[in-house]
């Protein structure tokens, strides 16, 4: 049987001279298409002329066709929970404070996050103690590396702060 042998090269320059005779004298296809038949529904074309909110927009806030700056604000009026006041003020004062320490943009987030899941926990009729107690040490896990110095960046006002905090957070605590 013999042997046979494969020229790359070869095949490299004949398929660039059929490219450069393709590009010479390139293919053109005609075509036509005809429009599909549509159903018609009535009425097709919708204009709004302002804003369209689809679904519940409970609490939403909207600045339409605005010529300058706009300021908007919402108050939230809501009962805590009996026996859940000082942890639900130790909370709102470690929220407010988390922006200041210089923590990482998603540990910002999560830290947030925990806390307003407390927040929404203790303003309930029942507030469920397990899901109380793991959005904070969540919150004081954020904290730690921050009280402890470990934290980079981490000056000695905010490391004093966040262990203010997670002992403020850990006596108001539920048992």
């Amino acid at each position: 049987m013999a042997k046979v042998s494969i020229d790359r090269r070869a095949i490299a320059r004949m398929m660039g001279e059929i490219q450069r005779e393709f590009d010479k004298h390139p293919v053109q296809i005609r075509m036509a298409a005809e429009a599909p038949d549509l159903p018609v529904l009535g009425h097709t074309s919708i204009t709004y002329n302002g804003p369209v909110i689809n679904g519940n927009a409970d609490g939403a806030q909207l600045a339409w066709n605005n010529t300058g700056t706009v300021n908007q604000g919402q108050t939230r009026n809501e009962q805590i929970a009996p026996g859940f006041e000082a942890l639900a003020q130790a909370v709102v004062s470690t929220r407010q404070g988390l922006p200041a320490l210089g923590l990482p943009e998603q540990d910002l987030r999560d830290a947030e996050a925990a806390a307003d899941e407390v927040l929404d926990e203790v303003t309930q009729d029942e507030p469920d103690p397990g899901r109380i107690r793991r959005a904070l040490t969540a919150i004081k896990g954020l904290l730690a590396p921050v009280a402890t110095g470990a934290a980079t960046g981490a000056g000695e006002g905010a490391q004093a702060w966040a262990r203010t905090a997670i002992e403020q957070l850990g006596n108001a605590a539920i048992s």
